[in-house]
This record gives C-alpha cells, structure tokens and sequence, in this order.
C-alpha cells in the first residue's frame, strides 16, 4: 500500500508543485511541450527551495539528442546577473533589486554566506533529503541546484555522481563556491528506481559525450563519492578521447575488501518490516563527540559552544533518522550492495585503460570502505593521479562540516582549469578570506615568534613604520633576498595581506608543483597552501603573464643558492651576472621594489652545510638524485648561482630572535621601455637593484642592534605587561 500511495501522488502531483514560498504560472501542458523539445528530466514533486521551478526563457535551437540531461542555464545563479542584481521572487513575478554596498562588502556577504553553507552540510543535506524523497519517482536524472550558475567565462562543466543513497545531495556544502567557476549538474537516483550500473554509466557516458561536442575545448569534470566514483572510473574508462577530470571521494572500487558485502546476507535474513540500515550506516560516520570536545578546546572555542552544537547535531540528527530510513529501505539498500560489487568489478576490470587527470580523496576514519588504502592503490596504478588523504574523517567525506572545501582542495592541488591544460595565471582563483584566514593561522607560530618589523619608504624618500610605502596599483615586483629555508616569505606576505589588502603572487621552485610518483622529494601536498596563495613555478612565461595582468609579483634572483647557504654566507647576494627582470619590468611598466629581510641568523645557525655533505658519500649520493629529480634550473648560468643543489643543512636552533624587512623606494620603469631595451641601460639598472638590496640589509643589520625587543624573552615580557595583542616597538627610525 506504501508504494502504490507513492505512486498515486507522482501520478495526480504538478512536475512543479505549488508551494507557500513561490507559485509558477506554467500550465503542464507547456512545460511537457518544453521538457520534450529540450530532452531534459526534471524532477517531479520536488517543493526543496534546492530547485528552480521554472526555466529561464529558451533560446536557440534545442538539441533533442540530449536525453536525460539539463542545460545549466536551466538552473541559473543569481550570481550570474550582472552589476550586483539579484532577484527576488515575489507571487509570479521577478522583481530585480540593487544590492547594497560596495563591491568588497558585496564579495564579502557572498563569502560568508559561503562559509556558512560549507559549515552546515549535515543539516542541509536533511532537510533538502526530506523534500527530495517526498513523491521520488522516474528514472535516473541531472538537476542543476539553483546557486551553481557560474559567473566565470568558459566555466567547465562539474557532473556530480552520487553515493549509496543516490539523492545527488552530496555536495550542499559545496554548492555556493562551486557554483561561482562550475555549471554544476547532479544525479538523482530514486529511491525506487533500479537502473543497472551499466545503464548509470551509458547516461553519464551519453551526457558527457552531447556536452564535449558542445564545447570541445573545456574540461569535464567528474565528481564521484563511494558508488559515484566507480561510475566515474567507469566513464572515463570508455571515453578516453575526452578531457575528464576525475575526483574520487572514498571510491567504492574496494568493496571486495570492505565489511560491507557481508550486509547481504544479513538483510535477507531480516523480515521487510524491520529496516534499520541507512540510519546504522550514518551512526558509522559521525564524529566521536568527545574527540570533537577535545578538538574545539585545542582551538580555544568554549567548551559550552561544543557542548551545545553537539546538543544541536544531535537533536538534528535524531529527528531526521525516519528520513535517513526512507533513503535507503531493506529492499533499495540490497540493490544498491549488490550494485557496488557490479561497480567495484567493472571498474578495477578497467583501470588500465583511464588516461583521465584524477584526484583522490580518501579517509582515514572510513568505517564502511577501505579509503586509505584503496587511495594509495589507484595514485600508483594511474598515470595521471595525485592523493590527499584526510585521516579524521569519515566515509561521508565532501559532507564533513566546515572541515572540507572541495574549492579550496581544487586551488591547492592545481587542478582547477578552463582550457586543456592548467595555467597559473588565467586559471588562478584568488583566496577567500576565509582561505586566507586559514593560511596565515596555520603559520601562526613562526609569526608569533619572529614579531616582525616592517619598513617602507614613501615616494619622496622617507622611510616609515609599516607597509604604507608600497605601491597599491600594480604591476608591482619585489625584488629580495632570500633568507635561510626562505622562512621570512611567511610574515612578508601575510602582513602585506592584512594590511594592505594586496596579494603578492610568488616565483617559487617547479619542485613545489610537481613529483615523481617514486621519488624523494617532499610531497607536493606540503606546498597547497603555497599554491592556494597564488604561487607559480619560476618561467620567464609565467613573469610576463602576472605583470600583464598587473599583479604584485615576488621575485628572489639567489633563488635556492641563496635560501640553503653555506656556513658564513648569512645575508650575501648570489644573483646571476645578466640582468634577468629588468627588460620584463619595463615592458609592462612595472615598479620595481628592492628589500632587504634579516632576522634568520637569530632563529638557527648553519653548522653543517652542503659542503660538509658532499664529503660522506651517502649524502652525496642523496644530493645528486635529489637534485637530478627535481627540474634544473640556471643550467646554463655561471658562478654560485648555478649551483642549485637541493639538500638540507644541519641547522643548530638558537633562541628566536626577530625579523625585519625594509622595502626601499619604488623603481619606475614605466616610460622606459625603448631605453632600457639597450642591454648596458638593463644591466645598470640591475645592478642598482641588487645594490639597493644590500644597503636595505645593511640598514637593518646596524639598525636591529638598537632593538630593545630584539629577544623574545623581552617580547613576551611586553606582551604580559601590555596585553597579548599589542604591537611590540622597536629601533627608532
């Protein structure tokens, strides 16, 4: 009787069901006629707030090839209405406001509101389920959620392939952020729907072929969670002649070795009245509450603020265990158990044959499926895969509140693009606040510890406390030296950020960006953050790409020479003998920024340098394949500079001492061009660069002796006496 209720209501129920919040004025018949034309599947009896009710108007010849798919227009954002419009929906009408404020403080809202979604994706994810399976019924289909309209130019198109419980759901969390550099599509499963895992992968597969010979020239990406990513592997398996970006979360290709092929037999015991499973599979991926006590007063969050979230979840939670049981009954779960073993077989049957750039995210708390494992598995068998493991959480991994950011991931990793192939420049997402936030916190021990002290010098010559010297329009380049293991870059581009709001885009060594599979260099995932603040592997194309683009650019000629020195070798230039940026500057008509940092010396001394490595054989040994794997650089040059051995130095650790940074007055080159073509003009003013990184250091040298903080033991005296906040004096100017 159940069932056949459920089918009475898909039956005599409006495709879009009038609802308090907003009533459409399409008749069925139209709405029939313009499905039809499209070859699109809507979902029926949806009342979520998730969905738009009604397309936009058409244009263009529809193709009616396009079976079971949706244009994302379908499903267009807010955002893509241009000069700060938004829309609110008022009876059967649209009325078009003008949004308050300022572009940052629009940008801003837009952020926090993003922040909040990503940190409530359980919640959402339950309401929006509860809507979502009242009256599900039809075959598999692609909605669009009304927030992922993309605002970018030639956005690539993102398909979500959903989990075990097949709502399309998965990424709520993700779905502003996405929704502003993707046309985001999801697949919805019914709970009743019983569609063979090789009819899922021909309607992904039909759908990704209509949309590459639409647009040939952008990437497709797959997103796929558990189920969802066999169907991915599978898809790309059979379509190799077609760019896909494959990320995998907790695939489902280790069913073989997972706990859950023994819920089969299980279930088939249990009489139909009892179906316990879906709420059981949840319980498997909530947190453990103590740990998550534990975890917030490390961060400092008031115990009673945990105390009553977990209060909340759980009240959330609990009431929400009928609809967890409604996902998934005893006779839907069954199908979907022996559909993942279909899955996992066609999929690891297949590997070989997938070329598709893949990332792999994997748990470490997955008590359903062996991610980690399976993670490691897959990064060696595939050609073109990287892996980021998340070893506190769970299966539910793109639905763990505020602690993933699938957008974040995507800038860490480099594998955001619009085109064939990544570029660092155009294809580059600048960090959100929250991003940002993240980035400096995590670094904020060292910044602590070092209490920097920053210089600047104004446009007539004088130099001030503070950054309010430095150029606020680009194209800007810094220009400096590179101190020991390059540990000022973090205060310096931190501090340029809070205060004056400019990101500085660093020239950073290829090794950060790239690694062999087998190799030994450190893991490209130590360096997401680096890349998530926008850094670029060196490359003179890459120069000429952010000084175009009129960014603030940091360059450190010594490069590696000058951040592994040798013992005694504190604060000496190792620049190459030709002039390098000048020309480039000047094209573009950059300002270039000499500066000086000193403070390492205070932190560590060299007592073992590559020298006194080069003589044990092992290191030797160690040193030449290291530096053989990673990307030469200067390989052409003479002198020091060529010599970019990659190693690491015996450090002694010393009491911390303090960092200062003096930038000298700005170098105009605009209006130069024609002049500083002549190569004697560039190399004269190359070298009145380097010379004004050298009287910056030597400022600071003779000046720091003056520092009545120059010790942290005076610093944190300070701070005691003044609050932990205040900002600690230092030299007089």
């Amino acid at each position: 009787m159940h069932w056949i209720f459920i089918l009475l209501i898909i039956e005599f129920q409006s495709p879009f069901a009038t609802t308090n919040q907003t009533r459409i004025s399409v008749t069925r018949h139209k709405l029939q006629t313009a499905m039809a034309a499209a070859g699109t599947c809507f979902l029926p009896g949806v009342s979520s707030p998730l969905f738009r009710r009604e397309p936009p108007p058409l244009h263009g010849k529809l193709n009616p090839a396009r079976t079971q798919s949706m244009f994302p227009r379908f499903a267009m954002s807010v955002d893509r209405i241009p000069a700060t419009l938004v829309a609110a929906e008022k009876g059967n009408t649209t009325e078009v406001k003008q949004e308050e404020g300022s572009a940052a403080e629009i940008e801003k809202r837009w952020e926090e509101k993003e922040e909040k979604s990503r940190r409530s994706g359980w919640k959402e994810y339950l309401e929006q389920a509860k809507d979502l399976i009242v009256g599900d019924g039809g075959p598999p289909r692609w909605f669009s959620p009304l927030e992922c309209g993309s605002r970018l130019d030639n956005s690539p198109l993102m398909l979500f392939l959903p989990g075990i419980d097949g709502l399309g759901l998965g990424l709520i969390s993700h779905h502003q952020k996405l929704g502003r550099i993707f046309d985001l599509w999801c697949l919805h499963i019914p709970v009743a729907d019983r569609t063979s895992f090789t009819d899922l992968v021909k309607l992904v597969e039909k759908t990704v072929r209509a949309e590459y010979q639409r647009s040939p020239n952008r990437p497709i990406y797959l997103v796929g969670e558990s189920l969802g990513g066999c169907l991915a592997l599978a898809v790309a398996s059979r379509n190799r002649d077609i760019d896909l970006v494959l990320i995998l979360a907790n695939p489902a290709s280790s069913f073989s070795r997972s706990q859950l092929q023994l819920l089969t037999p299980l279930l088939e015991a249990l009489p139909d009245s009892f179906s316990p499973a879906m709420p059981n599979i949840f319980s498997l991926t909530a947190g453990d509450p103590l740990r998550m006590v534990l975890d917030n007063f490390v961060k400092g969050l008031p115990l009673q603020n945990t105390a009553r979230e977990l209060i909340e979840d759980f009240t959330t939670f609990s009431s929400s265990l009928p609809v967890l049981a409604d996902i998934l009954p005893k006779e839907t779960l069954l199908w979907k158990l022996k559909m993942f073993k279909t899955a996992s077989d066609y999929a690891n049957s297949r590997l070989y044959a997938i070329k598709a750039q893949t990332l792999i995210l994997c748990s470490g708390n997955d008590q359903l499926l062996p991610s980690q494992q399976e993670g490691e598995k897959l990064y060696k068998l595939l050609p073109n895969c990287q892996l980021r493991k998340f070893d506190d959480s769970g299966h539910f991994l793109l639905l763990q509140e505020g602690s993933i950011d699938l957008v974040t991931i995507l800038k860490g990793t480099s594998y955001y693009r619009r085109s064939k192939y990544h570029d660092y420049v155009s294809d580059f997402i600048p960090p959100t606040r929250y991003e940002a936030k993240e980035v400096i916190e995590s670094n904020s021990l060292i910044t602590a510890v070092t209490s920097a002290v920053m210089l600047s010098t104004l446009e007539d010559g004088t130099i001030v406390k503070g950054l309010a010297g430095l150029p606020s329009e680009g194209p800007v380049l810094f220009v400096g030296y590179h101190m020991l293991l390059g540990l000022e870059l973090v205060p310096l581009v931190s501090r340029i950020l809070m205060e004056r709001d400019i990101l500085v885009r660093g020239i950073a060594h290829p090794m950060i960006f790239r690694k062999q599979k087998n190799g030994r260099l450190p893991e490209v995932s130590s360096f997401d953050t680096f890349r998530v603040m926008g850094a670029v592997p060196v490359a003179p194309s890459n120069l000429f790409k952010l000084l175009s683009s009129k960014s603030h650019v940091l360059l450190y000629p010594g490069g590696m020479r000058e951040a592994l020195h040798r013992k005694g070798e504190e604060y000496k230039l190792f620049w190459p003998e030709q002039s390098e940026f000048v020309r480039m500057a000047a094209r573009f008509g950059a300002k270039i920024v000499p500066f000086g940092a000193v403070g390492e010396d205070d932190l560590g001394e060299v007592v073992f340098d590559y020298d006194d490595l080069m003589k044990i054989p092992y290191f030797k040994s160690e040193i030449e394949n290291l530096t053989k794997e990673a990307m030469p650089l200067r390989a052409g040059a003479s002198g020091e500079v060529a010599n970019q051995q990659v190693h690491l130095p015996g450090i002694l650790p010393k009491v911390p001492g303090r960092f200062y940074y003096y930038f000298g007055k700005p170098i105009e080159t605009k209006g130069r061009k024609q002049e500083l073509k002549d190569r004697e003009k560039s190399q004269e003013l190359y070298f009145e660069v380097k010379s004004e990184v050298e009287r910056c250091i030597a400022y600071l040298k003779e000046k720091r002796e003056s520092d009545p903080y120059r010790s942290i033991l005076s610093r944190l005296i300070y701070q005691a006496t003044h609050g932990l906040t205040s900002d600690i004096p230092t030299f007089e100017i």
